[in-house]
């Protein structure tokens, strides 16, 4: 277990898991807890042993939004002082990939802590929205942004806008998430994802994660000249012979992350 007060963490062989851990308060996300979320996705990024970060809340709520007392004292000057959203870049600057596991609420800060997450894996019970504007305010840690590169201007505008909550099933439909299982078995089937994913060569996963993530920012010779760098540093490494070896021989691959 980490040493942290808000979040929960430990290794089941190569896969980091991160746990949010408030549960009196939903898991509402204070700036501490944040800052927990982001040190230890950086611990697990620079830990060898570790292959696929998880991030995962509890049953009734992967996080509810944002510590609203912890903000509404602020001032537009307090806020530009302290810069509390610079702590969320640090999560973009994470190379491993990240799965979030959700159940229950992802609303707000907690839906954007999701979208800043590489995949997410939810219970059919979780519960997606922006809620802000019934605040009279708007997201800030990233939500107009990664849901409009996910779903579009449009329908990106309607949830923000509206402030409404939607279902996982509808979560899936709009491509905001991946998957979508019981409630009984997000954490098996979570787990079974991330360990299929860990037995992937991990400099490939590594190297895709970042061309695919320039993809909507670059324009397309950019981008295809970042890919075709990347698909060819994947040659300096041994899991590429690894690779190519087992597929002549006809055997399952065994990556070493060299």
């Amino acid at each position: 277990m980490g040493k942290f007060i808000n979040v929960r963490t430990e290794a089941e062989g190569t896969i980091g898991v991160i746990e949010l851990n408030r549960p009196k308060r939903l898991n509402a996300l204070n700036r501490k807890m944040i800052e927990e979320i982001a040190s230890q996705m950086e611990a697990f990024d620079n830990d060898p042993r570790i292959r696929v970060i998880v991030l995962q809340g509890n049953e009734r709520a992967f996080a509810a939004g944002a510590d609203i007392e912890e903000m509404m004292k602020e001032s537009p000057l307090s806020f530009e002082l302290a810069d509390p959203f610079a702590i969320w870049d640090r999560f973009m600057s994470v190379n491993k990939p990240v799965i979030a596991s959700v159940s229950g609420f992802a609303l707000g800060g907690g839906f954007e802590l999701a979208l800043h997450c590489d995949l997410i894996i939810a219970a059919e019970n979780a519960q997606f929205g922006f809620p802000e504007v019934n605040l009279g305010v708007m997201p800030g840690a990233g939500g107009t942004q990664l849901l409009t590169r996910s779903i579009g201007k449009r329908k990106a505008l309607e949830l923000i806008w509206l402030g409404e909550h939607i279902s996982a099933e509808v979560a899936l439909e709009l491509g905001v998430i991946n998957w979508v299982v019981a409630p009984e078995i997000i954490e098996e089937e979570t787990m079974r994802l991330a360990g299929k994913l860990a037995d992937q060569a991990p400099i490939a996963v590594r190297l895709i994660k970042e061309a695919v993530g320039k993809a909507e920012d670059l324009p397309l010779q950019d981008g295809l000249t970042l890919e075709r760098k990347n698909f060819y540093l994947t040659f300096d490494s041994a899991d590429q012979k690894e690779g190519m070896q087992a597929f002549i021989e006809k055997r399952a691959a065994h990556f070493k992350g060299e």
